[in-house]
């Protein structure tokens, strides 16, 4: 039997008693759906987990892939894992009937993939990316593309891709080169480089389908000018065959962690013969292809907790059986040794592990709750509302649990002590895993220029007032409490330390500039998730509350305490975090914007 990697106890709490997933059934679009189905697809979602992606995560790190004759190779269980994810309907879960899915909410199908990406994050990554650039072709593609390439990308006999960076450009996509040539029938001849694109290239599926940004040529300059291609590694034919395409792989990057997924870089055209198919109207490409990219920032998030919640439950696995030591005070060495989980120490480093697990999967299915009633939506201006929400929310939701999700596995090395550093434990392989979150689908750095710079003051404020609106209903239940009246108070100074420094932020911008004004932008970044995943732990444990004083199955009473304790936990040792970079984010110094580059010669 696997390790515990992930809990289908907390998942089911957090979704039907935090999140309310069977509100959604309500809705006509998610009517035909209900609790049985729900529980059989967790249920099921998890013993695949178990089956199918665990036994293999650590050979999947051990066996690297391999660029062998024009394809890289990958371990052969990556078929079995395309094939039961097309097969089971995993890839196509969240898809209208009309594409034959399963219409499925994505706070569901987000459930599942926490369950996937803790059991065996690189082998997750291969559905999960095929489902995302269907996606794209089915939102803006024409009839004959979708017909093309969908049904086998939803099978899992055709794998799917993202591919936007390139060398020179990085994450300056107004800087691409890749170049589209116009063809007489309708086509495009593209030609370019294309680097860190995951499951690139893999021998697990027939195909490979890239959804591509490009530059027509002759387009206008910078981001006004990008389009989105269909490019597949082999074009269809009229034969029903497929035919090489000029796309090949360069080479593959040797990675520190995520090794069971190739990273690679393509070179694109390079004979001329390189053929793509254009996505909705020209020069709308970013547009387009930021609907694929909020979704991966979710799923990144997502993973990274997955990540650090597999390796919360392998040190406090280890915590419960490492005997050393006694507690303070006990001198009589004939007495046994206490398990190192009776140490306050070793207890503070799993707490903050829960805290920042459970509290960032709290709030990605948030994000996804907003995301399914913004597509349930009944009206424009309901679907607005929830659009806006998640966008403002998207940015702390792919950072917060990258960036804290190191430190959160790096508890979990630190209660094994030498043994976390080697490799005879999953940890280490945890912490090489969950280093990449930071970095891929949008820097940290581009993350708090997005939320500061953009989602906090767009539309006149409007998705900041939202959220602020929701914020308000779990902190209006709350007052209502005796025991979390003073949690809220603590919530309610932590949204005005945040009032206090945008509003200062916005006069550094008018009278500093751009750089001034973004030049901390990370550290309010971090500074708002703090109190935003106080606002999670802050319902939960309201919910946890609600299940105790309801007299609840026994079996949910050591949770729903647990919730309560990481809660106080959150807001008396995370949440006071914030007060420092308040202090800092409202100096009037600008100092990492002014210091000249000279300061770092020796």
């Amino acid at each position: 039997m696997a390790a515990k990697f992930a809990s289908e106890k907390n998942v089911k709490f957090m979704l039907y008693e935090v999140h309310d997933l069977m509100s959604l059934t309500k809705l006509e679009y998610y009517s035909m759906h209900n609790k049985k189905a729900f529980d059989m697809i967790l249920d099921a979602g998890m013993q695949m987990a178990k089956d199918m992606y665990y036994p293999i995560f650590k050979e999947m790190d051990e066996v690297h892939p391999e660029l062998a004759d024009g394809t890289v190779k990958v371990h052969a269980d990556v078929k079995k894992i395309m094939k039961e994810a097309g097969e089971g309907g995993w890839i196509s879960a969240t898809f209208p009937i009309e594409f034959d899915g399963g219409q499925l909410p994505t706070m569901l199908n987000c459930a599942t993939h926490h369950m996937f990406g803790a059991a065996n994050y690189s082998g997750s990554v291969y559905p999960g990316l095929t489902s995302g650039a269907a996606k794209l072709i089915t939102s803006f593609g024409s009839k004959e593309l979708i017909d093309t390439y969908v049904p086998n990308m939803l099978d899992g006999k055709w794998q799917g891709t993202m591919a936007l960076t390139e060398p020179q450009a990085g994450s300056s996509l107004a800087d691409i080169t890749t170049t589209a040539y116009p063809q007489e029938d309708g086509s495009y001849k593209i030609k370019g480089q294309k680097v860190f694109i995951s499951a690139g290239d893999h021998d697990g599926v027939e195909n490979i389908v890239h959804l591509m940004l490009a530059k027509i040529e002759g387009a206008p300059p910078g981001v006004k000018g990008i389009s989105l291609f269909v490019a597949p590694k082999y074009r269809p034919t009229a034969d029903g065959k497929l035919e090489y395409n000029d796309i090949a792989v360069s080479q593959v990057f040797h990675k520190m962690g995520y090794r069971g997924a190739p990273i690679t870089e393509l070179a694109i055209g390079d004979k001329g013969e390189c053929v793509g198919w254009l996505v909705g109207k020209p020069h709308h490409g970013l547009k387009y292809m930021f609907q694929m990219m909020n979704g991966a920032r979710l799923d990144v998030g997502n993973a990274a907790t997955s990540i650090a919640c597999a390796a919360y439950y392998a040190s406090l696995d280890y915590a419960k059986q490492r005997p050393q030591g006694r507690k303070l005070g006990q001198k009589d060495l004939s007495k046994p040794q206490v398990s190192i989980i009776e140490h306050a120490d070793v207890k503070r480093m799993l707490l903050q592990q829960k805290a920042i697990v459970e509290g960032s999967l709290s709030l990605i299915l948030q994000c996804h709750k907003y995301e399914d009633l913004e597509t349930a939506a009944a009206d424009p201006e309901e679907a607005e509302k929830y659009n806006l929400l998640c966008e403002i929310l998207t940015p702390i939701a792919k950072t917060y649990p990258s960036e804290m999700g190191i430190i959160s596995t790096s508890n979990a090395i630190q209660c094994l002590g030498g043994y976390g550093y080697c490799q005879d434990f999953p940890v280490e392989q945890y912490y090489r895993d969950i280093r990449i979150h930071p970095i891929h689908e949008g820097t940290t750095g581009i993350q708090g220029m997005d939320l500061l710079g953009r989602k906090v003051v767009m539309l006149e404020g409007k998705a900041f007032k939202l959220f602020k609106e929701e914020m308000e209903k779990t902190l209006v239940m709350a007052e209502e409490s005796d025991v979390y009246k003073e949690y809220a108070g603590l919530l309610r100074d932590a949204l005005a330390d945040i009032e206090e420094v945008t509003a200062h932020k916005m006069k550094v911008a008018a009278t500093k500039g751009a750089e001034a004004f973004l030049a901390d932008a990370c550290l309010y970044l971090e500074m708002f998730g703090y109190m935003t995943i106080g606002w999670q732990w802050l319902l939960q444990a309201l919910m946890a509350q609600k299940g105790l004083d309801g007299g609840k199955a026994k079996k949910m009473k050591d949770l729903y305490e647990g919730k309560i304790i990481t809660c106080k936990y959150f807001f008396k040792y995370e949440l006071i975090k914030a007060k420092a970079l308040k202090i800092r984010l409202m100096e009037d110094d600008y100092l990492t914007a002014e210091a000249p580059a000279s300061c770092f010669n020796d």
